[in-house]
């Protein structure tokens, strides 16, 4: 296997979180079959695939895919026509049940890599599945653009592969009809207007982003158009259109944010409201939630349940009210609220300020007088809260805990902890300093909050050794 050739091979297993391993089989000049594996993404195991050679490096070649020869025993005809096409979903050519069961698999794999050593056995609990299987998605950031350069204005996501084109996903199967309703809406309004959408190059248009929440559980939604300033359009006539939608939800608030950013990044310089409110209600075990357009909040709500009880159910009994919990990363609050009720106190820490502030206003809303919410990088107010935890919770970004925020969370030396992870690559590597630091994994278990992508959550209960 050469750089820049065509080759051909078996996907014999797929990494995460989307690296298949191709298995190729070559003849040496001698005449003996030489074997040799490739990392290539957007396959599955046991197609057959062409692809090309784009490095080697010590004996190990990485490619892109390029035909699908033969199809795997398990593939399915994907649901969905933009697949392929549109980079949002990976495995919308297997069933739900092989998807899941290729995440657990990936999971559990990773945390034999590094638990293979510990001493004592831990629990691999099957991985728990979404309650919705399409349509779960309780936000989506469509982008303005074109489907090809100087082609027609399109609303959706990006093409596979593509840093500039547009596919119009008016069909997406991860989120439900109201979402299609709105952007083939969106679309049809401001193709009539003749209004051009923001170029990323030289920095030029008015159009950007159409931004969609909608709450899975009260079925209110919110709409936000974000825009430049380098015109004036009066939005109220696309507010109507909107209004007199046949939806199953309600639209209860409608924004536009102004947005002059040379990045492309979905953020507000100004945001007037245009009909409403700027947020929607959720509800979620119980506790109510205000989400603003840019408040993080578990993607798939139903899915949050399930993982919330699952970290619930892996803390167990907090005593009589009596304990001390840190929630790290606490995003809008959402576990700090869940624990509040069976602890003393719940801190909270996170370093985005608007969720901070939400995170007050939503405890305030469910009557919690007893959480702390803390805006800040975990690694420095560790510094300046008083109190010691006597639990501690953590559900870090995808890059996990920073190193040095590590070793503080461990010197508190707290019997037990709860790891909830959306990358199990972060959370493997945080895992060996907790290992080498006196504490063991006593279970862990894969949670799908993201059906058809390549993401999957991991809750892990770890407990200091005595």
């Amino acid at each position: 296997m050469k750089k820049g050739q065509i080759a051909e091979g078996i996907v014999v297993r797929v990494d995460f979180p989307n690296k298949g391993i191709v298995r190729v089989e070559e003849k040496t000049e001698s005449g003996e079959t030489a074997v040799s594996y490739c990392t290539v993404k957007n396959v599955i195991p046991g197609q057959r695939i062409s692809f090309f050679v784009k490095k080697v490096r010590k004996g190990k070649g990485e490619g892109t895919l390029k035909e699908v020869l033969e199809k795997s025993e398990n593939e399915v005809i994907p649901p969905c026509a933009h697949f392929g096409v549109c980079g949002g979903c990976t495995y919308l050519n297997l069933s739900y049940e092989d998807q899941a069961t290729l995440k657990e698999q990936q999971v559990k794999e990773l945390l034999e890599s590094v638990l293979k050593n510990q001493e004592e056995p831990y629990e691999f609990l099957p991985i728990r599945k979404s309650p919705a299987k399409t349509g779960y998605r309780n936000k989506m950031e469509f982008t303005f653009g074109d489907a090809y350069k100087d082609g027609p204005l399109s609303l959706g996501m990006h093409k596979r592969g593509s840093f500039y084109d547009i596919v119009t996903v008016d069909d997406c199967c991860i989120c439900d009809e109201d979402y299609h309703k709105i952007l083939k809406t969106a679309l049809a309004f401001f193709e009539d207007k003749g209004v051009t959408h923001y170029h990323r190059m030289n920095h030029t248009g008015y159009l950007r982003h159409l931004l969609v929440r909608k709450a899975a559980k009260t079925g209110e939604i919110l709409v936000a158009i974000v825009t430049t300033t380098q015109q004036t359009l009066d939005l109220q006539p696309f507010c109507k259109e909107l209004l007199e939608l046949p939806l199953q939800g309600k639209i209860v608030g409608i924004l536009h944010t102004k947005n002059d950013s040379v990045a492309d990044v979905v953020q507000s310089d100004e945001t007037n409201i245009l009909y409403g409110k700027d947020y929607i209600t959720e509800e979620l075990l119980g506790l109510h939630f205000h989400i603003s357009q840019f408040s993080f909040f578990q993607t798939n709500s139903l899915g949050a349940e399930v993982l919330y009880s699952t970290a619930r159910e892996f803390i167990g009994d907090l005593g009589k009210g009596e304990k001390t919990v840190f929630d790290l990363y606490s995003g809008t609050g959402t576990i700090a609220q869940l624990m509040a009720p069976v602890a003393k106190k719940v801190i909270g820490v996170e370093i985005v300020e608007e969720a901070v502030t939400a995170a007050r206003e939503n405890a305030a809303l469910n009557g919690l007088s007893n959480c702390e919410f803390i805006a800040g990088d975990v690694l420095k107010v560790l510094d300046t809260i008083e109190e010691k935890p006597d639990f501690i919770i953590l559900d870090p970004p995808r890059d996990g805990v920073h190193p040095k925020a590590l070793k503080k969370i461990i010197d508190y030396g707290v019997d037990r902890l709860i790891y909830i992870s959306c990358k199990p690559t972060s959370l493997v590597r945080d895992l060996e300093q907790f290992l080498s630091s006196g504490y063991r994994v006593e279970k862990a278990v894969p949670v799908e909050q993201f059906p058809w992508t390549a993401n999957v959550e991991t809750v892990c209960c770890l407990n200091r050794i005595k």
